[in-house]
């Protein structure tokens, strides 16, 4: 390029020609009164050659005694052709060096001798090159992570950082990250310096002031999280106040612990509390198992003891009526009432017992009458001729729950006899 506009100007250029830039008059003189493969001229000459062409550039008056006007007019003004073209392309270049290009999740922020003038997005920008304009690249996707109690590995520890005194007044060692990123890169690049130290000093600061209000146990144990959630709003307060331009995303507490000087006894401290705790379960378990029996059981005894209480209570007023009702059947009909009272209580006692029947009245030999003892014999007999006719099995309980027709008419015999005797007895009373 650079060649083709010195041809259009008229100025012819040879690379390969040996006497390109060289005075051939000058040559002569300086090759005069040597001999071919002596070598080059010396330093002096060559230092005279380039003062006489410096002389000629810039319309001196030579050695030889000609004039600027002279034969050398013609290149002196290819010599400033040559400047302006140079200066040109130096123009070019110059201007060429203020375009840049914006990443995708960056933001450009371009001053004006050193002052804001705008900010630019992704792609391909402009601006006036140095020292007019400068542009600054700033990443806003990031998620930006700043280490407090550590450095790049929870190992790498930061004494220095990570030794806090909590409420009880005791030494906690916190190492914990801060994550965040830029809402305002005008902000972020301007309103502060060495900003990642500040979000860091910012960090440790809110951690101080929440360890500070809490209790050891409630952050080495179930508030951690909360001391977390506390920790990023005032760390956000506290950059918001400071104009930093960033918005913190996340807390993560990476290792909360005791000192290691005292970490021994703390764990024997937590064993004993854990031993503590577990015998408490162990007794609440207990009672939670004994106190609810021993509650039924005296639910149970105090409802049997109201059923017991309902009972005698029915039973005593049900027989308090019944004598009335008697009472007054009696003054109606004292024999019937008599009669009926006497059979009722027979019944009632015979139902129980075990009834044998005696003669007293005759003389005869037949005093004794055990009816339980034949009703028993018969159902025997009755099983072993249904045994033997291959008939079906009665148990004993059918078999007396269902008697036979010689223990029925016994019984029968019986009724009759006592009812006679009850007959002798009312007309005895009635006489």
């Amino acid at each position: 390029m650079l060649v083709s506009l010195l041809k259009r100007f008229g100025l012819k250029l040879s690379l390969n020609d040996p006497r390109w830039g060289k005075n051939p008059e000058g040559d002569h003189k300086a090759q005069e009164g040597r001999r071919p493969g002596e070598g080059p001229p010396d330093l002096d000459q060559m230092w005279r050659d380039f003062n006489a062409r410096l002389n000629r550039l810039f319309g001196s008056r030579g050695n030889n005694g000609g004039d600027a006007g002279g034969p050398y007019r013609g290149e002196g003004r290819g010599a400033g052709i040559t400047a302006s073209v140079i200066g040109f392309i130096v123009l070019l270049i110059w201007l060429a060096s203020g375009a840049f290009i914006v990443q995708e999740g960056q933001v450009g922020v371009v001053t004006t001798f050193g002052r804001l003038s705008h900010t630019t997005g992704a792609g391909f920008n402009w601006r006036w090159p140095a020292p007019i304009q400068a542009h600054e690249t700033v990443n806003i996707s990031q998620v930006r992570t700043a280490e407090v109690g550590y450095r790049d590995n929870v190992r790498n520890k930061q004494a220095a950082e990570a030794l806090m005194l909590t409420d009880d007044e005791n030494i906690i060692d916190i190492q914990f990250a801060v994550q965040y990123t830029l809402k305002d890169p005008v902000a972020w690049v301007f309103n502060n310096r060495d900003q990642d130290t500040t979000v860091r000093q910012v960090a440790e600061t809110a951690i101080r002031e929440v360890v500070g209000r809490n209790k050891m146990d409630f952050v080495l144990y179930e508030g951690r999280e909360k001391v977390a959630l506390d920790v990023q709003n005032m760390i956000q307060q506290i950059v918001d106040r400071y104009k930093l331009g960033a918005l913190v995303t996340n807390v993560t507490m990476q290792n909360v612990q005791p000192p290691e000087q005292v970490q021994s006894a703390f764990d024997d401290a937590v064993k004993a509390g854990q031993d503590r705790a577990r015998a408490r379960n162990e007794g609440e378990a207990y009672a939670n198992d004994v106190i609810p029996r021993a509650r039924g059981a005296a639910f149970r005894l105090l409802q049997d003891a109201e059923a017991y209480r309902s009972m005698v209570v029915e039973n005593a007023t049900g027989n308090a009526s019944r004598f009335n009702q008697v009472v007054t059947e009696y003054a109606k009909a004292p024999g019937v009432t008599r009669d009926r009272m006497y059979i009722d209580t027979m019944q009632q006692i015979f139902s129980t017992t075990s009834k044998v029947m005696v003669d007293a009245k005759s003389g005869s030999n037949l005093l004794y009458l055990p009816l339980d003892k034949l009703i028993a014999q018969v159902a025997a007999n009755d099983a072993a001729v249904g045994s033997a006719r291959s008939g079906p099995v009665q148990t004993p309980q059918e078999q007396a729950a269902s008697p036979s027709q010689e223990a029925m008419q016994t019984i029968e015999q019986v009724r009759q006899r006592d009812s006679r005797t009850r007959d002798t007895s009312r007309d005895r009373e009635s006489r």
